[in-house]
């Protein structure tokens, strides 16, 4: 079996790469600002809390947590098809997050901030999967 190519074994070297560590740092953040001042970060997505009910943001910490974890740790793997399907399913969140900020009344502004994360997911995947058949035929 060939040995893989020096860019192979160097991950960091690709955009889709820094497209997930943009996410990563995106969901770090979220997990910090939801876990310090829970109304506050309930309100900046669009679906403000009941004081009574900021536990929900800690459930919603611990799954981002888990999901910036997962992410880093395909990326330090350099486990791009991982990347790919994370980012392409990914995409359900932001969109979903956007229909419930939508039929909450929240400002158009915090709508297309989600739909634009959605898209940002779509082409992260995209660039993925591109940079995946590259590495592929570099290999071959």
């Amino acid at each position: 079996m060939p040995e893989p190519s020096p860019r192979a074994r160097q991950p960091w070297r690709s955009v889709g790469f820094w497209l997930c560590a943009a996410i990563v740092l995106l969901l770090a953040r979220n997990v910090f600002a939801s876990v310090s001042d829970p109304a506050g970060f309930a309100a900046y997505l669009g679906l403000p809390l009941a004081p009574a009910d900021a536990g929900w943001t800690s459930i919603y910490a611990l799954r981002t947590g888990f999901i910036a974890a997962l992410v880093l740790v395909l990326m330090l793997r350099g486990d791009f098809a991982g990347l790919t399907w994370v980012a392409a399913i990914g995409v359900l969140l932001p969109l979903g997050d956007a229909a419930l900020t939508y039929q909450a009344g929240a400002g158009q502004a915090t709508v297309a901030r989600h739909l634009a994360i959605a898209a940002y997911l779509l082409v992260t995947a995209a660039i993925l999967i591109f940079e995946s058949r590259a590495r592929a035929r570099r290999e071959a």
